[in-house]
């Protein structure tokens, strides 16, 4: 499959197999990426738009391509706890301590980087997030090219993130090269961030892993996260906008069932094509007294319904509705992750 388009590639969507991806497939993306070409691959969380990270001509293209700030910055992407090594000036036995439990997984730590990371990677700041991704392909991709892979979620900036190729593909398609497509993320949602620089660490983008899980390995975490002022202000990490993971459809939230119901009445009366995203655990059995053009329940654990999250709101905004109105989940820190993407989706341009 291939387009031609605006930015002179006639993008291909290359299929491969996630249990055991084929060499000549991984080399020639990893050729590419040797060669200061971007390519779009699949990770746990969301499929990614990688480059060298120590490229910076290459990790521009990115940013063209997303139509990404420059001053957000991207996460870094290594096979290994010993490669991050490599990459940063410290390596802190907190990072030590949760990379030997949680890597590879949906975990970036933002640390001191090396100079051989280009600034343009990190926004201009002394820091950078990196992270080992817990996806064969990736991880044999980052193997094949002995490289760090800069790599953001492989869509237009502030858009929702793809878990699909074709969602890649939907946004990006014209705009890079190639799409390494095996099949569905498995998370879902993007991961967790910790900034291992203070003290204690500090959480700045809730993701993939329960902030207990990680409090148990290391103890304390800072709750509260840095939110610039403004997208001229570089950031520490991405996902910090207001706006973020949003989907082209307006989305609004409702604290419980009754106000879904009473916010679903008035968006009929104003002649409004509506869209419902519920969950299991939450809804009563007679779905006939809300009046909603679609809805999707997703699952009441958090894993599964983060799994498919993303999946939902890009089959919402295809159909072209006039406002999408979510149910908000439970506020545990099980769902903070969840919450977090929901909240940032529905805030106003």
């Amino acid at each position: 499959m291939s387009k031609s388009a605006e930015f002179g590639y006639r993008t291909q969507i290359v299929r491969i197999d996630a249990s055991a991806p084929d060499r000549s497939i991984l080399e020639d993306a990893a050729q590419r990426l040797l060669h200061g070409e971007i390519v779009a691959f699949p990770t746990e969380t969301v499929y990614g738009l990688g480059a060298d990270a120590t490229n910076a001509k290459a990790v521009e293209k990115i940013f063209l391509a997303k139509n990404r700030p420059a001053t957000n910055p991207l996460i870094v992407h290594v096979g290994s706890k010993e490669m991050a090594q490599k990459w940063v000036r410290v390596w802190p036995d907190t990072a030590e301590q949760l990379a030997r439990r949680f890597w590879p997984g949906p975990l970036t730590f933002v640390l001191p980087k090396n100079a051989d990371i280009p600034a343009i990677v990190s926004a201009g700041r002394p820091t950078v997030g990196i992270r080992c991704p817990a996806h064969p392909v990736a991880l044999a991709l980052i193997e094949a090219t002995d490289r760090p892979l800069a790599a953001p979620s492989a869509n237009l900036s502030n858009a929702v993130s793809p878990t699909r190729a074709e969602h890649v593909a939907a946004s990006l398609l014209g705009r890079i090269p190639l799409i390494l497509d095996a099949g569905p993320t498995e998370c879902g949602i993007e991961s967790t961030v910790l900034d291992l620089t203070t003290h204690p660490p500090q959480l700045l983008r809730p993701g993939g892993l329960c902030v207990r899980e990680l409090e148990q390995i290391i103890g304390p975490i800072q709750r509260s996260q840095t939110v610039p002022p403004s997208a001229q202000a570089s950031m520490s990490s991405p996902g910090q906008f207001a706006r973020h993971y949003a989907p082209s459809t307006p989305v609004e939230c409702a604290h419980d069932w009754e106000e879904l119901i009473r916010k679903a009445r008035l968006e009929k009366m104003a002649g409004r094509k509506v869209a419902g995203l519920l969950y299991e655990t939450a809804i009563p059995s007679d779905l006939s007294k809300i009046d909603l053009d679609q809805w999707a329940i997703l699952p009441g654990n958090p894993k599964q319904y983060a799994s498919r999250l993303y999946e939902i709101l890009h089959q919402f905004d295809e159909k072209k509705f006039d406002r999408i109105l979510i149910l908000e989940p439970p506020d545990t820190e099980e769902w903070l992750g969840i919450r977090d993407r929901i909240r940032r989706a529905s805030t106003p341009p």
